[in-house]
């Protein structure tokens, strides 16, 4: 009762401080400083900004006091610890929901970041003179990399050695990764528990090996208590190169429970130190069990106690089981938090822990150390550690690029994760334990067990969120088709690869018969290609050609149609016939079962609509996407009219720049008589079509969490 009271307090804490409705999304004056080390994206900077000023209409208003903010201005240049003036407009923490997403309101709320925005360009950023003493190591890690840089201009492993320096990732590409997410070697690149744990251990012993050399100072102080305090400090202060992030906290805190024996002279079992540090991480942050690297370290921690503890006098057979029993253990936690899983792993961690744990972190290190006082030395330092990590690398990507190096599936439900984790419990007790064999069987639901599938004759029909675009995903009993598959954002993030592939590995679905790409615009087609790579996909159909994907499309046409499982599929539009704007040339899907039908038009608008109407005698639909999300320019009385739907959809993205829905369209559909929903208040949206009538469902209400943004959806009872 007392963790539950401390959890909702620290929560409620969080929730309070939220920013004013009535001042989201106008222009605010902000007078703050830079935190933390700025990241450079594809289209601009992001950082985060603390406030220590902000106006309204040249008056004071109350905002909050650190917020994410980002930037399209050229030459804008930020410096951790720098006081700036600046226009922005806020809004809350908004995130993409679907089903197997990743939960970005989650993220910024364990990161305490309860509104973002982007900076105006009406009024030029004007840089403050000034700068708090509170911000003086984001300055110094920032000057740390910037050093680092300079002297490794060359080096392909440049993004390690800095990351590894002062946990600023932002160096290392997405092709590597890529490579390091398929070899199960992601955790090893920032500054990790595994680095902190390692840093202390080695001071410890060589400070306990120091302290006992003259011989007199053990007298005034053991030997290991002078150590464990080195420990800890040396601990602390690479925890503060990586900028005091949460895992870091959290290995900090480990280490010094750990230490706790040693200053206290006390014994502790390695279950009582795992307990004790379990519980300090806890009440410093009850709502770390919210990130799954809560889960993945003191479950890994467990596992490598437990499998050090085997009878085995030979130290890297020792090893190599170690590492066979974490990727056994983490097996269950892994497929729940993340549906994939690296085969490679244990292969790949046996080669990498050395390289990086035992040679890349103590060199750069040491050039850290000794960048004050020689940059010759420290280069020398850095050098050779990229020069280890460039020779680590061929066998990593060798390793990664194998079409066998990840397992991915389907998330199973709770009571097969714990089957799985019993499973591994015995499979991994100690020899003599009676059947340890039976924990494979254990192990079978967590694979066998599949999600639901549509009966013969029925439809699932799911809109997925994917902000201001649009992608959506038909099943019948055998076949899948998506249409359209969302926006492109940047180089490193789409929601092809973000939205669409998770969510049908969620589904148990690794083949696509179709994909339709109703047009050429970022909105609609920007994650085909990572879709494409991520799913075997038969065929493609878009309005246009499509040179730019690796495999050729077919132009959509009216009058195309086929037939899956008793489900019929049409191309209603376009035709030869130009119409002008490219929207209007969308690719306009009908797909009727026996139980209901759902229409796609895509973007096309009002002329688009009257030449539909002129050629297609028959266009009711029990659901209809709204044409064009929704705007002002489309979804005329004569088309809603003809469609007549019960249900109508608007794929927009939460406070979105176009204003979509616009109120006169919503209007429109209220008084037909229509249910009217909306992918920014409702997450993705289900429709099921089976005997007993259509049932539609959104996300958001069915997975509600205290922690997400309310927002108002356009239905009215």
């Amino acid at each position: 009762m007392l963790g539950v009271s401390w959890a909702t307090l620290r929560a409620g804490l969080i929730l309070d401080d939220n920013l004013p409705s009535e001042i989201e999304g106008r222009d605010l004056v902000l007078v703050g400083s830079v935190v933390d080390i700025p990241r450079q994206a594809e289209f601009g900077v992001r950082f985060l900004f603390d406030v220590e000023q902000a106006l309204l209409d040249d008056k004071s208003v109350s905002v909050l006091r650190r917020v994410l903010l980002s930037s399209a201005f050229k030459d804008f240049t930020l410096r951790a610890g720098e006081r700036w003036r600046l226009r922005a407009r806020l809004t809350r923490p908004h995130g993409l929901q679907n089903p197997g997403g990743f939960d970005y309101e989650a993220h910024l709320f364990r990161e305490r970041v309860r509104a973002r925005g982007y900076v105006r360009a009406e009024l030029t950023p004007q840089r403050l003179d000034g700068e708090s003493p509170r911000y003086t190591i984001d300055r110094i890690r920032q000057r740390l990399g910037e050093r680092i840089a300079a002297l490794l201009p060359e080096s392909s492993t440049l993004g390690f050695v800095v990351a590894l320096a002062n946990g600023d990732e932002r160096r290392v590409e997405e092709s590597q990764w890529q490579t390091l997410r398929a070899t199960g070697t992601i955790h090893l690149v920032a500054i990790s528990g595994l680095h902190i744990s390692l840093i202390g251990g080695i001071v410890f012993f060589l400070a306990r090996f120091l302290w006992t050399l003259p011989g007199v100072t053990v007298q005034w102080c053991p030997a290991p208590v002078v150590a464990a305090v080195m420990a800890i400090l040396a601990a602390a202060a690479y925890a503060g190169l990586a900028g005091f992030v949460v895992p870091t906290q959290r290995a900090l805190i480990m280490l010094a429970v750990a230490m706790s024996g040693v200053l206290l002279r006390r014994r502790f079992t390695t279950v009582q130190l795992l307990s004790l540090a379990l519980l300090f991480v806890l009440l410093y942050d009850p709502l770390s069990v919210m990130a799954p690297g809560f889960w993945l370290s003191f479950g890994a921690v467990s596992i490598i106690l437990f499998a050090a503890s085997a009878d085995d006098n030979s130290l890297w057979r020792r090893f190599g089981y170690i590492q066979l029993a974490v990727a056994l253990g983490m097996l269950p936690l892994l497929i729940a938090w993340f549906g994939q899983v690296s085969l490679v792993s244990p292969i790949a961690n046996a080669i990498a822990i050395p390289a990086f744990d035992m040679v890349a972190v103590p060199l750069t290190l040491l050039g850290i150390v000794t960048l004050p006082l020689s940059a010759d030395i420290a280069a020398l330092f850095f050098k050779l550690a990229a020069l280890v990590l460039e020779w680590l690398w061929p066998v990593l990507e060798w390793l990664g690029s194998s079409p066998y190096a990840q397992w991915s599936q389907h998330t199973p439900p709770v009571w097969a994760l714990i089957c799985a984790s019993i499973g591994v419990a015995s499979l991994l007790a100690p020899r003599g334990w009676p059947a340890r064999w039976i924990g494979l069987v254990w192990l079978l639901p967590l694979f066998l067990v599949k999600p639901p599938i549509p009966a013969a004759g029925e439809m699932w029909f799911t809109l997925l969120d994917v902000g201001q675009g649009l992608s959506a995903v038909v099943r019948t009993r055998e076949h899948t088709l998506i249409f359209d598959t969302g926006p492109r954002f940047s180089a490193a993030f789409d929601t092809g690869e973000a939205v669409v592939a998770p969510y049908l590995r969620t589904q148990n679905i690794r083949d696509i018969d179709m994909l339709v790409i109703s047009h050429s615009d970022n909105d609609h087609r920007g994650g085909a290609e990572s879709v494409l790579r991520a799913l075997k996909v038969r065929r493609v159909l878009s309005s246009e050609p499509e040179p730019d994907l690796p495999i050729a499309a077919d132009v959509c046409l009216r009058g195309m149609h086929w037939r899956w499982d008793d489900v019929e599929f049409e191309i209603v539009h376009p035709t030869t016939e130009p119409l002008g704007k490219l929207n209007n040339r969308s690719c306009v899907l009908r797909v009727r079962s026996r139980y209901g039908s759902v229409l796609l038009p895509g973007d096309i608008e009002k002329r688009g609509e009257k030449y539909l109407l002129t050629q297609q005698e028959e266009l009711s639909a029990n659901v209809l996407v709204a044409p064009h999300h929704g705007s002002k320019t489309s979804s005329h009385e004569a088309f809603i009219e003809a469609v007549y739907p019960t249900h109508v959809v608007f794929p927009v993205g939460y406070r979105n720049r176009f204003h979509h829905p616009h109120p006169t369209v919503v209007d429109r559909y209220k008084e037909s008589g229509a249910r009217l929903w909306d992918s920014a208040s409702g997450g993705a949206l289900e429709f099921r079509f089976d005997a007993s009538g259509i049932h539609g469902a959104a996300y958001r209400e069915g997975h509600k969490r205290y922690w997400f943004t309310p927002t108002s959806a356009p239905e009215t009872d």
